[in-house]
């Protein structure tokens, strides 16, 4: 008896990616600028695009995140921190594994509700 295929789609791990980055206490995935053209593409309402891609080439996957982190954190150690957690729970939920969690911090911005 052949074992069935289970196929996980890129919005999945798009998903995934996302959810586990919102977790993550000090940092938001930023906003991307939007392309000539972009404008017109039908998108989910209310949302901007995020500096959030995933690629994916049979068994492995390929993140890379644009990130805002807030000033006074270690922009290092909240850089490994995202690829670690974003790692382990693509693979722990898809089986797939992660070459590679692409981390760019693109802005430093003032916690939220505080002052920096």
């Amino acid at each position: 008896m052949a074992t069935p295929e289970v196929e996980i789609s890129k919005n999945v791990l798009m998903d995934i990616a996302a959810t586990t980055l919102d977790g993550i206490e000090g940092t938001e995935v930023a906003t991307t600028p939007l392309k000539v053209g972009e404008v017109l593409r039908t998108q989910t309402p209310g949302r901007k695009p995020r500096a959030l891609k995933v690629t994916r080439e049979g068994q492995d996957v390929t993140v890379d995140v644009g990130l805002n982190i807030e000033f006074g954190r270690n922009l290092t150690g909240t850089a490994e921190k995202v690829q670690q957690a974003v790692r382990e729970n693509i693979e722990l939920m898809t089986g797939l594994r992660v070459r590679a969690v692409n981390v760019t911090v693109q802005n430093v911005c003032v916690p939220k509700g505080g002052q920096a």
